[in-house]
């Protein structure tokens, strides 16, 4: 009971990234609707020559390396539980809603945590050398001619493959709140665990945030053919 509750977050963080292109076929998501506007702006970044695109860059790169600092900081702190089981088993006394673990159930819960902030850093330092290339390419832009429309969707294709990266290290923060929760209770994990799944399929789909930013590509969509 113990190993499930502890890699009960890691298997829903799969299983999210494994379903929601399923859903994507009947309702575009979020991320599909944002990777519209990626490609209007490398559209647009090949009209012009300023260092705005620059700046917008440099910009996301610094948030993903901040968030890949801080997944190397977590997993730093995971290893130091790891001397400190005694400690923490004191510790959770205090805190444990059902009962009190033994030494091996908390290495074994601490080595799925530890594995949680790993995918966070893979992911982040991923997308960050994804977003790098982005950059290459979006300076390699010849201002000076004409852009094949298969040299944009390329440029736009490799930031959105930096942004999926972004969001699955973004989604292993999420779920290691459950992670956290198992030490309260191992059905709380669970529940948690669960309800992080909720949280994120209603931000992807539902959200205010995704109405809006599908009213814009309308709007744009629009404006694009009239000007046509």
């Amino acid at each position: 009971m113990t190993l499930i509750t502890s890699l009960f977050p890691i298997l829903c963080y799969f299983a999210y990234g494994l379903g929601v292109p399923l859903l994507e076929k009947r309702r575009p998501s979020l991320s599909m609707i944002m990777n519209m506007q990626r490609r209007r702006w490398v559209a647009n970044a090949t009209m012009r020559e300023s260092p705005f695109d620059a700046i917008l860059s440099g910009n996301i790169m610094g948030s993903v390396s901040f968030l890949a600092s801080t997944a190397v900081l977590l997993v730093l702190a995971v290893f130091t539980m790891f001397g400190q089981v005694s400690t923490l088993m004191a510790s959770l006394k205090t805190v444990s809603l059902d009962r009190v673990y033994t030494a091996n159930e908390v290495q074994v819960h601490l080595l799925a945590m530890l594995a949680m902030f790993g995918l966070a850093f893979f992911a982040f330092t991923l997308s960050l050398r994804q977003f790098n290339h982005f950059c290459i390419m979006l300076g390699a832009l010849d201002h000076g001619s004409h852009v094949p429309q298969e040299e944009i969707d390329a440029i736009a294709g490799i930031n959105a493959l930096g942004a999926q990266n972004f969001n699955s290290g973004v989604r292993a923060y999420y779920f290691s709140v459950a992670t956290v929760a198992w030490f309260a209770a191992e059905w709380l994990s669970i529940v948690v665990a669960l309800a992080t799944v909720l949280l994120l399929l209603h931000r992807e789909f539902f959200s205010s945030a995704h109405r809006t930013a599908a009213s814009a590509v309308v709007l744009a969509s629009r404006r694009t053919h009239k000007d046509a």
